[in-house]
């Protein structure tokens, strides 16, 4: 939609927000992986916020999402108690523009600046490695003891793979899965299966963040968790939907700018030692571990296949489309080996 003038809307949002602070001006300062557009807006004392311009999935999810993560950053005690972006707030009310005409449904948040120490490095030690374990492991502890205090959350994974397989029975579903979708059903019927053996629903539900790669947060000097930003993929769920990115942050191939989502970092020696470290601060249970190969399935079916091309810019979403049929989706079985998880966890 480069034909859209996004920093109109978010000057727009601006002034329907607070016309009395003149903006001198607006610098896209996005990712440019995703169709999602991040602004700095600079107003005429030097002072600044950052807004994020969005029309990937639903307005009320974004609401609610955004709702929940001020409630989250609000809540959480020390040493977590600064580690999240808040949005700006009007009276009571987290303050969502919204956007609308023939052609675009687009939403405009605004959030603090947030402090950024030092980024991950793109290839972790086995230290480092250890000490992030601990870390996520304090962070969920965390978002889990105030869990009962935030705002209900209205997505489910269950309620995301209905609609990619109602989308299966659409004229689009149709013409642009026209190749793949038994495979799709296949995949989506494991996953059911599989989340009802394994009686996930029954799995303590938390904040989880999702993306965690190393663009989206940053750390002390002494290798804790400081600040963390950028909120796609947030939803309300089970921890393990957390773990499969950190994997990846793991992984002995580092971080590459040019990316994949293959399932091999989940059974690599040095995701298993980052479990350790995990386990020892907040243990897992035998059915979360066996749910990592589920989380990845839903990861891959909701987020590649679903909403690939709604949410990665094209070039992206081709190449994580034609992946996830041909390497992504027929790996799961054949590469996920659970008991060497539980071997190492003594589970």
């Amino acid at each position: 939609m480069s034909f859209i003038d996004f920093t109109a809307i978010v000057k727009e949002a601006w002034n329907a927000y607070d016309d009395t602070r003149e903006i001198i001006r607006i610098v896209d300062i996005s990712a440019k992986v995703s169709t999602n557009y991040v602004f700095r807006i600079t107003f005429k004392d030097e002072s600044f916020i950052i807004a994020k311009l969005s029309y990937f999935g639903k307005f009320e999810h974004f609401v609610e999402d955004h709702s929940i993560i001020n409630a989250l950053s609000n809540n959480l005690s020390a040493p977590f108690e600064n580690f999240l972006a808040r949005s700006l707030m009007k009276g009571n009310s987290l303050y969502v523009y919204r956007f609308q005409n023939e052609l675009l449904d687009a939403w405009v948040v605004f959030y603090r600046p947030i402090e950024i120490r030092k980024r991950l490095p793109r290839r972790l030690d086995e230290e480092q490695i250890t000490r992030l374990g601990t870390q996520v492991a304090q962070f969920h502890k965390a978002c889990s003891n105030i869990r009962n205090t935030l705002p209900n959350s209205s997505k489910t994974l269950k309620m995301d793979i209905d609609s990619l397989l109602r989308t299966l029975d659409t004229d689009y579903g149709k013409y642009e899965y026209r190749m793949f979708i038994d495979e799709i059903k296949k995949q989506t019927d494991l996953f059911y299966e599989h989340r009802e053996t394994l009686q996930s629903d029954t799995f303590e539900k938390i904040p989880v963040f999702i993306d965690w790669n190393i663009g989206n947060f940053s750390i002390t000097s002494s290798f804790k968790l400081f600040s963390r930003w950028d909120y796609d993929w947030f939803r309300v769920s089970s921890r393990i939907l957390d773990l499969y990115f950190m994997s990846r942050v793991v992984s002995d191939i580092g971080d590459k700018t040019v990316f994949s989502y293959i399932i091999n970092p989940l059974m690599e020696d040095r995701f298993i030692l980052f479990l350790k470290a995990y386990h020892a601060e907040y243990p897992l249970t035998k059915n979360e571990v066996l749910f990592l190969k589920e989380a990845y399935r839903f990861f891959i079916l909701n987020y590649v296949v679903k909403d690939g091309r709604h949410f990665f810019h094209e070039i992206f979403a081709n190449k994580l489309l034609h992946e996830a049929y041909k390497i992504y989706l027929p790996s799961i079985e054949k590469e996920f080996k659970a008991d060497k998880i539980l071997k190492a966890l003594n589970l």
